[in-house]
């Protein structure tokens, strides 16, 4: 009955605010051809749309730089929460349009107030995202969507490319109800509606991109998009390098104070550096790598020959990081993290990039809520020539990683414990996956991107 309650209400003050919003259509005109005449026109306009921290969404910052770089004008519209790609910055054909970020009051992880705060946050950014694509900005040739979030952005980007006849691209990363069901569950009401809306104004782009094939076919097949649908996997950036020389490598970890407490170790090659870059979310289960790791600890103890230390450095920001130190803490109270450290860290992009091309092994917990995407995480630790292993229960895992070749699945603790005592207990081994990850990193963004994004926006 609450559910109920809350989508009529959703619906009604959606609506209320987008008949309120549109009363002032004049101000959407397209650009006369004397503002688009210059000695320095770009080949193209683009608004590039996040709803969320720029810093936090490398690929859009890549489609950025790559449209730049093609000779377009580029204006990112998102929250300018964290740091971005110094290139971003500085390029004369990117400028950063920032969101305001909304009330901290609406943010909550309880299911019940979620229920309650959701309609409000959302027509938060409903005014949000029309002020900024329809007054703040010009008018663009493309406006390029990431998806997720999908609500409210489809709506508004679909509903403005229409007044101002500017072509809508979605980016699909991943599917915004599936996510919602993580929190939800798959049947309640909002999922399935959430559902139903992507279907729905997915049908009023004019093209598409996707992560991987497989994300390709549902799109085309569950919902029947008319429009390309275009595969474009991610690909590093250039600032993720191997770094071949074991000293630099040392070097660089020896200066980090996350490996203070274990630099003797480390100087004496009996310490194994493992990385794993987490959003700290539903949709990456920690507890199995903390369990992986306990059990290791425990049998690095005993065996014979012993297993080198582990030292786990774990980046990135999220609602459930306070959640899982306290279980590291309690865990280290009790004794079950004698041959293991784990340590966080909040990295600028160079010392991460660094970090991953000097560390042993990474370690991905994306468990894929709609099974067809993929995990940026191991894109860059390929691209700094870091064999990874990671939960590959879900559909698109093959289109990204060789079993045995550049990196090795798990779907449990277990498995986790199995490659973890094989790798790190075999130098051989590990070297061999090493290798397999350099020839991966070869393969970069613009030799991606150029003959497929870069071909439908006119640049290549």
């Amino acid at each position: 009955m609450l559910a109920t309650l809350l989508n009529i209400a959703f619906y009604a003050s959606t609506s209320l605010t987008l008949a309120i919003l549109l009363l002032s259509p004049s101000r959407y005109q397209p650009q006369s051809s004397s503002e688009q005449d210059g000695a320095d026109k770009p080949k193209t306009t683009v608004q590039i749309l996040v709803l969320g921290d720029i810093g936090r969404s490398p690929r859009m910052q890549y489609h950025a730089l790559s449209v730049a770089k093609g000779g377009g004008q580029v204006n990112i519209i998102g929250y300018h929460e964290s740091e971005v790609h110094p290139k971003i910055t500085s390029h004369p054909r990117i400028s950063i349009v920032a969101l305001p970020p909304h009330p901290t009051c609406l943010q909550t992880s309880n299911k019940l107030l979620f229920l309650l705060f959701g309609p409000l946050k959302v027509l938060f950014q409903i005014g949000c995202l029309w002020w900024i694509l329809g007054y703040r900005t010009k008018p663009a040739q493309w406006l390029l969507v990431q998806n997720p979030p999908s609500i409210p952005t489809l709506a508004i980007a679909s509903l403005v490319c229409r007044l101002r006849n500017t072509n809508l691209i979605i980016d699909w990363h991943n599917f915004g109800y599936t996510i919602l069901a993580l929190k939800l569950g798959e049947q309640h009401p909002l999922v399935r509606f959430s559902q139903r809306y992507e279907q729905t104004f997915g049908q009023y782009a004019t093209a598409h991109l996707c992560v991987t094939n497989a994300m390709a076919r549902v799109l085309q097949q569950d919902f029947k998009l008319r429009a390309p649908i275009l595969p474009l996997h991610d690909r590093p950036a250039e600032h993720f390098q191997p770094i071949t020389s074991r000293a630099v490598r040392e070097s660089f970890l020896l200066s980090l104070p996350q490996t203070e407490s274990v630099r003797p170790l480390l100087q004496f090659n009996d310490l194994r550096v493992l990385v794993s870059s987490t959003s700290w979310t539903a949709d990456e289960d920690f507890s199995i790598l903390i369990d992986a790791l306990c059990r290791y600890s425990a049998l690095a103890q005993q065996a014979n020959p012993p297993l080198p230390t582990i030292l786990a450095i774990i980046t990135g920001k999220g609602p459930q990081k306070e959640m899982y130190l306290s279980r590291i803490a309690e865990l280290e109270a009790a004794g079950k993290l004698e041959k293991v450290t784990i340590r966080t860290a909040w990295l600028s992009m160079d010392d991460y990039a660094r970090l991953l091309a000097s560390a042993s092994l990474g370690v991905s917990l994306h468990t894929s809520s709609s099974g067809v995407d993929l995990p940026m995480k191991v894109v860059d630790m390929f691209g700094a020539g870091l064999p990874v292993v990671g939960w590959n229960r879900f559909e698109a895992w093959s289109e990204l990683v060789t079993e045995g070749v550049n990196g090795r699945g798990f779907g449990s603790a277990e498995e986790l414990l199995r490659h973890l005592v094989e790798l790190f207990g075999d130098d051989d081994l590990l070297e061999r996956l090493r290798e397999g990850a350099r020839r991966e990193s070869t393969r970069r963004w613009d030799g991606e991107w150029d003959p497929v994004a870069g071909k439908l926006l006119g640049l290549y």
